[in-house]
């Protein structure tokens, strides 16, 4: 039963490299659709909040990963 669980480990590898990374767009994609449904925004900020909140993601994970790495 050893072997199943580590078929998943190495399948689940093979997509999700960084838990955080992943969990952090999980979220900020939650909130976004949140804020669509709640807010009286136009799709263009609701846009750009979007591309804005990613690019953080994306520029924290790559800097936590610079971190490790030294």
């Amino acid at each position: 039963m050893k072997w199943i669980k580590n078929i998943f480990r190495e399948i689940f590898g093979l997509f999700v490299d960084d838990g955080a990374f992943a969990l952090a767009i999980l979220i900020w994609l939650s909130f976004v659709r949140w804020a669509t449904s709640h807010l009286a925004l136009s799709s263009a900020i609701i846009g750009i909040i979007l591309f804005a909140g990613l690019a953080l993601i994306l520029i924290e994970s790559t800097t936590r990963y610079a971190r490790h790495k030294r």
